[in-house]
């Protein structure tokens, strides 16, 4: 099998430049290996769906000239999937009912789940859906970014595969959207590298392949805080296509030459996937957002 990358963006509002990059970011490496590159639209969570978003991201990466392969998948057509993994967990018993609120655990000392429920009844209905992992076991990895890694799964905790109003929890459903799509490579925020040995330990519980994974930088304030909601994280315009690839491609360590800041989507991915170096990358877990024009 050869490359198949995807990027698989929540409809709950328009792409901004941190997302961006992940898109850009994950296309470059997908298109560079001669591989595909999907698009899957994570609507689980329908209450936070905003209506016409996700034909909204649609037009805006065809806008920027990042186009996808085959059809898109939305992950709220594949819950027999999840259903079905599930079962399969909870027959080898991987999985209990957790019935802690959010207080309960805000309260704990621990900063992972404190293994509360594991050994005693559900006290309330309906209650989230716990993945048991080993609290001495420890997942290593190669991340192709960010180099080895090594999480101690006590410091995790199991973590949640269904929750309490049962949506399908972001770690199962892409285990499973990962494996069903032929994903060999994912490429996403660094934000999202704990989640890694949560989603490892899944894929081997399941019987289920395990993708490389490269994690990019995640866009920051100039300070290093999280990028809010302020001039910089103004959604993609697609008015601005090839000075806004221009700016997602220099958070990536990959600035363009001066004389392409006036070209066109198409001559800078040009020149990207000509340049795309994942070297680049190394190490580099945080890139600060530019600043807003005036």
């Amino acid at each position: 099998m050869g490359y198949v990358g995807r990027f698989a963006p929540s409809p709950t509002g328009p792409l901004h430049l941190g997302s961006l990059v992940a898109a850009l970011g994950s296309y470059l490496d997908a298109r560079q290996r001669r591989g595909r590159w999907l698009l899957r639209i994570e609507d689980l969570d329908v209450a936070r769906v905003r209506p016409g978003c996700a034909a909204e991201i649609q037009r805006t990466l065809e806008n920027l000239g990042l186009h996808w392969d085959g059809p898109v998948e939305y992950q709220s057509r594949r819950r027999p999937l999840y259903d079905a993994a599930i079962e399969a967990l909870a027959r080898r018993a991987l999985t209990y009912a957790c019935d802690c609120t959010r207080r309960t655990l805000a309260e704990s000392e621990d900063a992972a789940y404190p293994g509360t429920c594991p050994d005693r009844p559900v006290l309330t209905a309906p209650a989230a859906l716990r993945f048991r992992v080993d609290d001495a076991e420890s997942v290593s990895f190669i991340d192709r970014f960010q180099g080895p890694a090594v999480f101690a799964m006590r410091a995790l905790g199991d973590v949640i595969v269904r929750r309490r109003d049962g949506v399908i929890a972001y770690q199962l459903a892409v285990v499973v959207d990962d494996a069903d799509q032929g994903v060999t490579d994912v490429v996403r925020g660094a934000d999202l590298l704990p989640s890694t040995p949560w989603q490892l330990l899944l894929q081997r519980a399941l019987g289920l392949p395990a993708p490389h994974y490269g994690h990019l930088p995640v866009v920051v304030e100039p300070d290093g805080a999280k990028l809010a909601k302020s001039r910089r994280s103004t959604p993609v315009d697609a008015r601005r296509a090839g000075r806004q690839l221009i700016e997602a491609l220099e958070l990536l360590r990959h600035a363009p030459p001066p004389d392409l800041f006036d070209e066109k989507p198409a001559a800078i991915l040009a020149w990207a996937l000509n340049h795309w170096n994942p070297a680049n990358l190394e190490r580099v877990q945080k890139a600060a957002a530019p600043l807003p024009a005036p």
